[in-house]
């Protein structure tokens, strides 16, 4: 059986202020891979003092957000009343639902003493069924997430399962998003029953079916599962596996997903108007762009 075709994307910076993030979804080449309609690496980077990272307060619709971090410490606020501090190895899942307002600064220790920030942001565009559904946040804190080896790689699992393991993480459509390291050279065999699939690299080299992801590419699997499907590395290498079915298309503008251009619309009022709701300990915001 052929193998499937790989589209390789190098994602583009965009400046959030105190760093430039990576992002590599949405792209020209392709908007969304299973519902991932968004892909954010940031860092490393250290902060502290005045370089500290300061996102006001700011909206979301029809979407659910996935922080994750390897390195370092971000403090979350939101319109639920929710405030914690994201750790490294934990899952944080911020679903918007009909809509939520939230903030996502430096904790005031890392100001004062520094520290270094490294992780990845993703959004999921939830079901049409699911898209008004209430707003939540979810953490489970990296214990609660399924690891083992498989291959020749360390794999964790942090949403959907794979690999025998299966992590606790709200589901609202198929979903995967699994780590994989490698220690040295090896090979490791990729889920084949996920719809679309994509393989970033965070750290190293790696071929897939003799397609080459560089550090900071993502390789995304045209076609599915249509043949066996092989990640191998010639030495250290650090990845994260994203994938699951396609939701249809979705509108993006700004910080809204929907499936429907009329409910952006009136998100864009909402937010104007300040129908979002207060985020406590917040006193700013950002304003709706002009464009």
């Amino acid at each position: 059986m052929a193998s499937p075709d790989m589209i390789i994307i190098t994602p583009k910076e965009k400046d959030i202020g105190a760093f430039a993030v990576r992002r590599a979804l949405p792209d020209i080449k392709k908007r969304a891979v299973g519902p991932f309609v968004f892909f954010d690496h940031f860092g490393p980077v250290t902060l502290g003092g005045e370089d500290a990272m300061d996102v006001r307060p700011h909206p979301h619709i029809n979407l659910a957000t996935v922080t994750y971090l390897f390195e370092g410490q971000i403090q979350h606020r939101d319109s639920l009343a929710t405030q914690i501090i994201i750790h490294p190895g934990a899952i944080n899942l911020m679903v918007a639902g009909r809509g939520i307002a939230h903030s996502e600064r430096t904790p005031a220790d890392v100001r004062r003493n520094g520290g270094t920030l490294h992780g990845l942001q993703l959004w999921l565009a939830l079901p049409e069924a699911d898209e008004q559904t209430d707003p939540a946040f979810y953490h489970y804190p990296k214990e609660d997430l399924p690891s083992g080896c498989a291959g020749d790689a360390d794999v964790r699992v942090m949403m959907g399962a794979a690999f025998g393991l299966s992590s606790p993480v709200k589901l609202f459509s198929p979903t995967l998003y699994v780590e994989a390291t490698f220690a040295g050279s090896g090979a490791l065999s990729l889920p084949q029953e996920y719809q679309e699939l994509a393989i970033y690299a965070v750290d190293g080299t790696v071929f897939v079916n003799n397609t080459t992801i560089e550090k900071g590419q993502m390789g995304i699997v045209e076609g599915g599962g249509e043949g066996p499907l092989t990640m191998q590395s010639n030495g250290a290498a650090h990845c994260a596996v994203i994938g699951g079915s396609p939701l249809g298309r979705r509108h993006l503008w700004w910080n809204f997903v929907s499936s429907d251009p009329a409910r952006i619309d009136q998100a864009k009022q909402d937010w104007r108007e300040g129908r979002f709701g207060s985020v406590p300990g917040e006193t700013d915001f950002i304003p709706l762009p002009d464009k």
